[in-house]
């Protein structure tokens, strides 16, 4: 089964994840890849590279994603020609994880942007981790020390809650604790896994 898993910055989709991948998942994260495919010496990088100039990189050669993080964020047209770089290249290494994976397999995609980029039809399960913004914005600035800016800009680049939870088949909520999330996830998977 493909299981599309995503939230909102701050949501707790990272947790969310990382109990699927300790309860036997097969975790597809869209970050690391995308981590991945911007390493030094790859395609990716010398496309960012090329697209916003050397002021992206950090004097050892990699990508300076705070820095980048500041041309894009704000700036839908920069963030659009990020994406048009960066996404195509962590679908075809998604594509080829998924593949290698054991048949039967639970297979998850963590993908932040997965509304944002038209990708909730691509799978048979869509998991919307889901906070309202007041806590987003609690977890951003008192938990990760953003700016209040930094923060509200964050969300704004991101698509809606009200877009999120309409593609979602099932509706992870995270405003409890991190054991009420556990067990919300534990129950979810037993009824992916036996479906």
């Amino acid at each position: 089964m493909r299981v599309g898993l995503t939230g909102g910055v701050a949501s707790g989709k990272s947790t969310v994840s990382a109990v699927l991948d300790e309860l036997g998942a097969v975790v597809v994260d869209s970050d690391v890849i995308a981590r991945e495919v911007v390493a030094p010496g790859t395609p990716g990088l010398a496309a960012v590279v090329g697209e916003f100039g050397h002021q992206v990189l950090a004097p050892d050669g990699s990508l300076d994603r705070p820095a980048l993080g500041r041309l894009v964020f704000g700036d839908d047209e920069a963030r659009r020609r990020l994406e048009g770089i960066v996404h195509p290249l962590v679908r075809a290494r998604a594509a080829e994880v998924e593949h290698a994976a054991p048949a039967g397999s639970l297979v998850v995609h963590d993908i932040p942007l997965l509304v944002e980029t038209g990708q909730g039809d691509r799978f048979e399960v869509v998991v919307v981790v889901d906070v309202p913004e007041d806590v987003q914005m609690t977890r951003m600035v008192g938990d990760r020390g953003w700016t209040e800016e930094d923060a509200r800009a964050r969300i704004a680049a991101q698509a809606s809650r009200e877009d999120r939870l309409s593609v979602a088949t099932h509706v992870l909520d995270n405003t409890g604790s991190v054991d009420d999330l556990r067990r919300a996830v534990e129950e979810l998977y037993a009824g992916l896994a036996s479906g």
